[in-house]
């Protein structure tokens, strides 16, 4: 059976280590080509709609607050924002797809790699360049097998961050 993932990259290219996710999903898009891929500035409501025919899916952002380059978490829905918002959590979009189709969302995980710098028009830090290919070796060989039991063996314990 083939697993439809969805990954879904949030962050501003042009904001120093807000590029995180654009860039990794770059990445992610030139050797995984079949995979189905999004990238925005932030996530919306409308996002929610993106994971309808998801089996699994995959957020990165850049975070701060980390305490290693990166963290690999399983998420469940979880009202943050209202619906009129235009930012939500990776957490409240998996709530408004259950909100708005009546159906539990896919196994949903957070790839947040550690910035340290966002200021407009910067380029990406000497951390945040580390951090990308410690989150690069660790998620492709994950999106090469992306089962939710494999996933879920290697998610990481929680600790304190905030996303970008």
């Amino acid at each position: 059976m083939t697993i439809r993932l969805i990954v879904i990259a949030v962050g501003n290219p042009s904001r120093a280590d807000d590029a995180l996710g654009p860039l990794l999903l770059d990445r992610i898009s030139s050797t995984f080509p079949d995979l189905h891929t999004l990238s925005d500035f932030q996530l919306q409501v409308e996002h929610a709609l993106d994971l309808q025919s998801a089996d699994q899916v995959l957020f990165i952002d850049a975070a701060t607050g980390l305490e290693q380059p990166f963290r690999f978490s399983e998420i469940k829905p979880q009202a943050g924002n209202t619906v009129l918002s235009h930012a939500l959590s990776p957490p409240a979009v998996l709530e408004v797809l259950q909100r708005i189709t009546g159906q539990t969302p896919p196994p949903s995980f957070v790839l947040a790699v550690r910035g340290a710098e966002f200021e407009l028009g910067q380029p990406l830090s000497d951390q945040a360049t580390a951090a990308l290919q410690a989150a690069w070796q660790f998620i492709c060989p994950l999106l090469a097998q992306p089962e939710v039991g494999n996933w879920r063996a290697h998610t990481l314990p929680e600790n304190s961050c905030k996303p970008i």
